[in-house]
Parts: C-alpha cells; sequence; structure tokens
C-alpha cells in the first residue's frame, strides 16, 4: 500500500521538492531559476489535479496523469504522420490522400517498383484490358446530359463534379475556392442543403442547389417552403440543377442542429434563419409524404425554376420505399431529372457514430439497386443516375459507372485538393487547414487563387487517368464501360466479374408477370405509390 501511494505521488513530490531547494539558493545561484520555475509551475499543476473533480487519473496521478490525456489528444497525428500504412484507410489511406496532393499540384502521381496491393487478397478489384486499346479520348468531352423529357434546359454535365458541401460546414474561403476552380475547369459544384452564399457566387461557377428538410435559402418564417424565395434564386443562370435532399450517407433518417452560438450573420442570411434560436434541419421533409406528393413537389420545382433539371439524392434504405417512388413516376407519369446514390461510406462533417458505421446501404450496392429497379420499370433511359460516396481516384470512377452511374461525385476528394489534412476536426472550428471552420483567422491561411487551381488540376488529371484506363479497357468512352468490365477476386483461387457476382434486371422486368429476381420480387409486391410504408402481404 505504502509503494503504490509512494509511486503515486512521488513525481509530484518531486516537483514540490525541486521548487523549495532551490527556491533560497536564487540569490547565490541565479543560473538554478529554471529548474525553480519549471518545479513551481508543475507544483501548481499538481495542486491543480488533486484540487479538480472531473478525472479520477489526474487526482491519483497528480502532473503525470495530464500524460494520458496530451498523449491522446495528439493520437490522430501521432497514428497518421508515424504508425499508419500507406494502405490503412481511417478513413482515406496515405496513398490516397498522397495521389490527390499530386495532382492537385499537376505533379506525376506515378508510382515506381509497383503495386502495394495484395492482388491475391480476397476483395481485390481490377478493370480488365484490352489487346486491342482504343484512341485516347480527351478528358474534356467526357460529359453527360442531365434533363429528361419533361425538362427545358437540359444540362451537359462532367462526369465528375464536387458533392454537397455547406457553407457553414466548409469555410468562405474553401466555398470560393471549389467554386472558381469548377469555373476553371467546367465541372459542377454542389451548394449543399446550406443555401447559395455570396461565395458561391462570387467566380460564377455552374451550381447545383441542393434543397433539404429545413428548405434553406426558400424557407419561411415556420420552415416551410416558400415558392417565391426559391423561384428568385433557381432561376438564377448560375444554378444549372435542382437537387432534393432526401437523406444523406453519414446519418440517414437523421435531422441536424446548428447550434445559435454558431450561427454567424453570414449563415443566418444565407440559409434564411434567425441568429437567436438554433438552426434545425428536421429528419424529415414536411413539404410531401408520399412518392406521389414527391414527384408533385419535384414537378413544381421545375416548374418554378424554368424548366431546368430536378432530382433528388438519397442513401438507399427500406428497398420498398425507391421502388414505390418508381411506382408513382409509371402511375402518373413524372420523372425526375436524375437520381443522386449516396453511400453510407460518404460523409464530410460529423455524425452520431451508430449512424456512420450502421445505418443505410453502402454506395455500390446502393447504386446496383436503384439502377436495377429503374431498368427492370423502363425508366432507366429517361434518368441520369448520379454516384457519391469515397470516391477519389479514376479507377472510383470507372467503378461506379460500370455498375450503372452516369456520373461521379467526390466532397471529400475535392478537400483534399484544397489542403485538408484528415485532422478529422471538422465539427470542432479548429480545422488546421482553413477548410473547415468560420474562424476568420483560420480560412486566411487558405488562398482563394492557389486552391482553386489545385481543386481544377485533380480534376483534370483524374479525369485523363479515366481516360487512360478506359482507353485501355479498349472503350471509347466511360460510358461504355459494364459489370462485366469490373472484377473482383472471391478467393485465392477464384475471380469473378460483377456481371457475375450480381443479378441485372431485364429492361421492363419488374412489369411483368416473371421476375427471376426473388428479392426483387418481394420488395416489388410491397412497394406503394400512395405510402412510404410496405403493403402487406
Amino acid at each position: 500500500m505504502s509503494f503504490t501511494l509512494f509511486s503515486r505521488y512521488a513525481f509530484f513530490a518531486a516537483c514540490v521538492l525541486l521548487a523549495l531547494v532551490t527556491l533560497p539558493l536564487l540569490p547565490g545561484s541565479p543560473g538554478l531559476w529554471p529548474l525553480t520555475l519549471i518545479g513551481g509551475l508543475l507544483s501548481l499543476l499538481g495542486i491543480a489535479d488533486l484540487l479538480q473533480k472531473q478525472h479520477a487519473v489526474r487526482r491519483n496521478y497528480p502532473v503525470l496523469g495530464n500524460i494520458r490525456y496530451l498523449i491522446e489528444y495528439i493520437r490522430p497525428e501521432i497514428r497518421q504522420y508515424l504508425l499508419e500504412t500507406d494502405d490503412d484507410c481511417l478513413p482515406f489511406s496515405r496513398a490516397q490522400r498522397t495521389l490527390v496532393y499530386a495532382r492537385a499540384r499537376n505533379r506525376s502521381a506515378e508510382k515506381a517498383f509497383g503495386t502495394l496491393q495484395d492482388v491475391y487478397q480476397s476483395g481485390f478489384e481490377f478493370i480488365t484490358h484490352s489487346m486491342s486499346p482504343a484512341p485516347l479520348r480527351d478528358p474534356a468531352t467526357f460529359r453527360v446530359t442531365v434533363g429528361g423529357p419533361q425538362c427545358e434546359k437540359p444540362y451537359s454535365a462532367s462526369l465528375f463534379n464536387i458533392s454537397a458541401m455547406s457553407f457553414g460546414s466548409l469555410s468562405a474561403n474553401a466555398v470560393r475556392s471549389l467554386n472558381l476552380g469548377a469555373r476553371l475547369g467546367g465541372f459542377a459544384h454542389d451548394t449543399g442543403e446550406g443555401s447559395i452564399s455570396p461565395y458561391h457566387r462570387e467566380h460564377g461557377g455552374d451550381l447545383i442547389w441542393e434543397i433539404g428538410s429545413g428548405y434553406f435559402g426558400c424557407r419561411s418564417e415556420d420552415g416551410r417552403f416558400d415558392p417565391e424565395r426559391f423561384a428568385a434564386q433557381a432561376r438564377h443562370d448560375q444554378v444549372k440543377m435542382i437537387e432534393v435532399k432526401l437523406s444523406q450517407g453519414a446519418k440517414p433518417g437523421h435531422g441536424g442542429i446548428l447550434p445559435k452560438d454558431k450561427i454567424t450573420a453570414e449563415i443566418a442570411a444565407t440559409r434564411g434563419v434567425r441568429m437567436d434560436r438554433d438552426c434545425v434541419s428536421p429528419a424529415r421533409h414536411n413539404a410531401f409524404s408520399t412518392p406521389r406528393e414527391l414527384l408533385d413537389f419535384l414537378v413544381r420545382l421545375r416548374e418554378l425554376s424554368g424548366g431546368k433539371p430536378v432530382g433528388f439524392k438519397f442513401c438507399v434504405g427500406h428497398p420498398w420505399e425507391f421502388m414505390g417512388i418508381v411506382k408513382a413516376m409509371l402511375e402518373t407519369g413524372t420523372l425526375p431529372d436524375f437520381i443522386v446514390v449516396d453511400g453510407k461510406e460518404g460523409g464530410t462533417g460529423a455524425a452520431p457514430l451508430e449512424f456512420a458505421d450502421h445505418m443505410g446501404v453502402p454506395l455500390r450496392d446502393g447504386l446496383r439497386f436503384v439502377h436495377n429497379t429503374l431498368v427492370g420499370a423502363g425508366l432507366r433511359d429517361s434518368i441520369r443516375l448520379g454516384a457519391s460516396g469515397k470516391i477519389i481516384s479514376a479507377f472510383d470512377i470507372a467503378s461506379v459507372l460500370a455498375i450503372g452511374a452516369d456520373w461521379a461525385n467526390s466532397a471529400r476528394g475535392f478537400m483534399f485538393a484544397l489542403g485538408c489534412i484528415q485532422s478529422q476536426s471538422c465539427h470542432t472550428n479548429r480545422c488546421p487547414t482553413g477548410v473547415a471552420t468560420q474562424d476568420p483567422l483560420r480560412q486566411l491561411a487558405l488562398v482563394v487563387p492557389d486552391k482553386a487551381e489545385r481543386v481544377r488540376n485533380f480534376h483534370h488529371n483524374t479525369l485523363a487517368a479515366l481516360a487512360e484506363m478506359v482507353a485501355a479497357a479498349g472503350l471509347e468512352h466511360p460510358a461504355r464501360l459494364e459489370p462485366r468490365h469490373l472484377l473482383r477476386r472471391m478467393s485465392a483461387s477464384e475471380i469473378r466479374q460483377y456481371a457475375q457476382l450480381h443479378a441485372f434486371l431485364k429492361p421492363g422486368e419488374l412489369l411483368g408477370d416473371s421476375i427471376g429476381s426473388e428479392f426483387y420480387a418481394r420488395m416489388w409486391r410491397m412497394a406503394r405509390p400512395d405510402s412510404f410504408e410496405p403493403a402487406p402481404f
């Protein structure tokens, strides 16, 4: 017992003794003052540790106990810079981040001495090449026209765009840089649900305006959709598409609150909210509550915007709910111009751990389901599909295109292009690079012209790499990628094409009497166009 007591307080006692012994010696030996100062400060720290009541470790181990909290505080940096390997995905590997940094700086991303991937490990994926490669295409031609038969102003979108990130989550300089980079590179910048800020408009880059459940930028005083405020912004030439956010991959089915003490005058003006109360994003929309009402809302937005492409973004949840929307499309003849599938692996901000880890469907599974359902309903050719969720490289883009997407979005990839170092402090307002903060001093470190050029470089060089991959596969355009081009190692002795791994419906199959997949047949029977609730059977 006595030895335990000694080990707990020995260092604290030594600090006190050092201060007491050296203090009276200072007049004759002034060189001792550093020791006295250190001993005195550590003694005061030890006294504070004994008096505080929040941390048991500090009370039991005064002075020394603080080392635990110091190490815990710097643990992410120690792991990231000293311990993690090149392929530790937490959530992005060093190899992935290095790839983005190199392409953003317009430097070579080539690698010497072969791959570090274990190509014989289960789960390894690759694209097969052709013995007769196709001519290399200009990546600037990799575009897709978004706008169905009911759209008056279709938009020619790049195959690679900036995914939804709001002003308020991102700094003003980050938004400026992204939008200027989008303008320079000829691709689109999704506003996120925080609405269109002055910084989105400053450089004139193409915008996809995301409308969330809070209707920020187009809401009434009581938080409902305001058609006049919507029309005033949606008809602006810079806004190219309107995207209704039903859910997001990071926390599907979960609302959000921006505390009033974090609401600046700029955020309040941009979102159309008051500064004296919390800014709430409800978990569900109040403008519609059934699949039919959702489609009616999309029609209304298209009319109010002057005929621009209108669609919705969601993370796949209950399969029958999306199928209910598809049934409502068939019943009413009303179609969205596009759908963006967000994977649960996405997320630029903060989310409850349980939601980030265990809610929602991953991107590839959700994308395949949405693509399959639209094909089976005979609607795929009329609706474009976007995909977002941990997309960084040309291979990531090629993978989702092969599964069924028409284009890909990236959020964190473009954050890396801005200089994000994955400190995972986005929600603390202490982002060390000025990307995800409202601290005016921190964001001054982010120089807009330089970062905008990096955003453009990352986009261009990634699509250039995609052009090389597609040509090597013997294809003339990324749109020709199919599930048969994407392969996965199942075991040490088996490799299978995605076309072999999963069921792919035939055009119109859901409309016939015989549906080959038991899962799709059962979900289709459960789907209702008049409700998100499943039909009993």
